[in-house]
């Protein structure tokens, strides 16, 4: 039989009507003759407040049994949805992480994939089953202990079976309807893509996109997994959704896909650093052991001279960061000044900043799209604080108050809302 796997988010398994309407999807695939795996989410809520009882319990809490705790919202979902299928004349079975077995390393709360064997969940599509139930979210440690995976943990693990399984695709149902140019309460032109290539959702997800969760996508392009994002609360069909595949399947790209946006960013500034071979090092390793994950860089060249206390030339570097990050960041540049290892006179936080770029394979083989999107923020007054580029992606830092009218001028810019 054809497999597909099937996934379905927190708002799509909220409470027992949405888990009887997500079964029904499921049915109907079964009767289209699939053999199908579902991962399902906890609960709309569940893993929060789950999460909200180990921190009551045990502030400084072992890992090992938060995992223990948080995993159980999939395993309730997945009972009550191989129930559901049963009551609907579908063979269905539940399956937790250690059933599988989905064999993961031992980074409780953060954990990756290792292997998932296929042998245990064959033998019983063999013995007649149509539906296996899988727990999202969780796995197994080398020394038997349940591991979770993190943040979008259940998009992975639908995307790591798809990969294990060979499944034909790989369907996720969430509360939007697909992939848009834009988010649809910014602009009202945005527009629904058909089709969207593995890079450009990579980057749409890494840029702020809510839709897919970055490590999911990262996954689907390394094995070739299509996946397809599409609601759980309309009727669908083989085209509904937005179909994320390999640049292959897409006959002619326009030169940008979407804008992305991310409002919680901070733009940190060191003044009158030394200008000297290593200086880069000095200053993003302390911040890579503190875990801060820096974005945009840019090195400002100085001609000036150090004064009598600092011979030789300077220079300032300014990056960017999540905002929720600021103050370690801050930390790890005061503690590594502190202990020689670098000397600036002045460290200036701008946490009043917001990010917003353009994405699209299309800009490989497409010249002016930085000078066009230059010249539309220009045409608003927006100044740009920072520019960051790639192939396919071109980003900025901006004054958060801006950031609304800079998506909805280059959603304009590029036409986006045209399909052609």
């Amino acid at each position: 039989m054809p497999l597909l796997v099937m996934k379905f988010g927190g708002t799509s398994v909220a409470d027992l009507d949405r888990i009887a309407n997500a079964a029904a999807k499921v049915k109907r695939e079964v009767e289209r003759g699939y053999d199908v795996i579902v991962i399902v989410s906890a609960m709309s809520g569940k893993t929060n407040e789950l999460v909200g009882w180990v921190e009551q319990t045990s502030p400084l809490y072992d890992a090992r049994e938060y995992d223990a705790v948080v995993s159980s919202g999939e395993n309730v979902t997945a009972g009550l949805m191989a129930l559901r299928l049963q009551e609907m004349g579908v063979p269905a079975r539940s399956w937790q992480g250690w059933q599988v077995p989905i064999n993961t390393t031992s980074a409780h709360s953060a954990a990756r994939f290792v292997s998932i064997p296929r042998d245990n969940i064959d033998a019983k599509f063999s013995e007649g089953m149509k539906v296996a139930v899988v727990a999202g979210f969780q796995g197994l440690s080398p020394e038997g202990r349940i591991t979770t995976l993190g943040r979008g943990g259940s998009d992975t693990t639908a995307v790591a079976f798809a990969a294990a399984f060979g499944a034909e695709r790989c369907d996720i149902y969430t509360d939007v309807d697909g992939v848009y140019t834009t988010d649809p309460r910014i602009s009202s032109k945005a527009r629904k893509l058909d089709k969207i290539a593995f890079e450009e959702m990579l980057e749409l997800a890494s840029l702020g996109a809510k839709v897919l969760q970055t490590r999911s996508v990262e996954l689907a392009m390394r094995y070739n997994v299509r996946l397809r994002v599409l609601s759980s609360f309309e009727d669908t069909d083989e085209n509904s959704g937005t179909l994320v595949c390999g640049e292959e399947e897409i006959m002619e790209s326009k030169v940008v896909s979407g804008v992305a946006y991310s409002r919680d960013e901070a733009k940190i500034t060191l003044f009158t650093i030394e200008d000297r071979p290593g200086v880069a090092q000095a200053i993003f390793g302390p911040l890579s052991e503190a875990g801060v994950n820096v974005d945009m860089i840019v090195q400002n060249i100085s001609e000036k001279d150090y004064d009598e206390r600092h011979p030789g030339a300077v220079t300032d570097m300014t990056f960017s960061c999540p905002i929720n990050q600021v103050a370690r960041a801050q930390k790890a540049l005061e503690e590594a000044k502190a202990e020689g290892k670098i000397r600036y006179d002045e460290l200036i936080i701008d946490t009043d900043v917001a990010k917003v770029s353009v994405v699209g394979i299309g800009m490989r083989s497409h010249a002016g799209v930085a000078a066009r999107m230059f010249e539309s923020l220009a045409a608003e007054n927006i100044n740009i604080k920072v520019i960051a580029t790639s192939e396919i992606k071109i980003s900025v830092l901006i004054d958060r108050k801006y950031m609304e009218l800079a998506v909805q001028a280059l959603h304009d810019a590029f036409e986006l809302e045209k399909t052609a």
